[in-house]
């Protein structure tokens, strides 16, 4: 009987054993179950950042060049991690300037606000500067901060993280099946090769 115990948890330790390998080798993990998309027309692209990661702004440049030049069967959303009330609050700030239809005027500068300038950002009066700074009138930005719209994405940020399985950033989701980050891809250029391969093998499944 232990003999056949101490065999059942070899196999089951060399089986998460392969499974871990394969995904370094490939660069990703499968998702189980697999997760419905926003958008079943088209392969969905989820990257999910926190402004104050230093990997995440590291990362910026490569997802925004990325970006530029989707396919057009390709949709990539910009999902802001919840993990805990910091990083709640700069995901609210998101969501906010997502409302007010002002992401790409004030996205990259409001990284560039966290990592290099080392402002506190994490006050509606801190924010309402940031945003009036960038050409937002004040009392709309007040009444997206305040919005329903921004709230029901607020309350659903944690479980957005939570159904993908994400504990670190960046990460990116592709079409509800695949996850890669850093560690798996190996470096956050080869994010972007996993990112494309995947795409390509999805796209040849329409």
């Amino acid at each position: 009987m232990f003999k056949n115990i101490a065999r059942l948890t070899l196999i089951m330790f060399l089986s998460l054993f392969s499974l871990a390998s394969t995904a370094d080798e490939q660069g990703y993990e499968i998702i189980s179950p697999a997760q419905p998309t926003q958008h079943p027309d088209k392969i969905e692209v989820i990257e999910f950042f926190w402004y104050g990661c230093p990997h995440c702004y590291a990362f910026e440049p490569l997802i925004e060049k990325w970006a530029k030049s989707l396919p057009k069967n390709v949709e990539f959303i910009r999902q802001p991690a919840a993990f805990n009330e910091t990083w709640s609050k700069h995901a609210k700030a998101y969501f906010t300037a997502e409302a007010l239809g002002v992401v790409d005027k004030v996205h990259a500068d409001f990284f560039d606000a966290i990592q290099n300038k080392k402002q506190d950002l994490d006050t509606e009066a801190s924010l309402a500067k940031f945003f009036v700074e960038h050409g937002v009138n004040e009392t709309q930005f007040h009444e997206a901060y305040s919005s329903f719209i921004v709230d029901t994405k607020m309350r659903q940020a944690p479980q957005m993280g939570a159904k993908y399985g994400i504990t670190g950033v960046p990460a990116i989701i592709i079409n509800g099946k695949y996850k890669t980050n850093g560690t798996l891809a190996g470096s956050h250029e080869n994010m972007i090769a996993v990112i494309n391969k995947l795409i390509t093998q999805e796209s040849a499944k329409k």
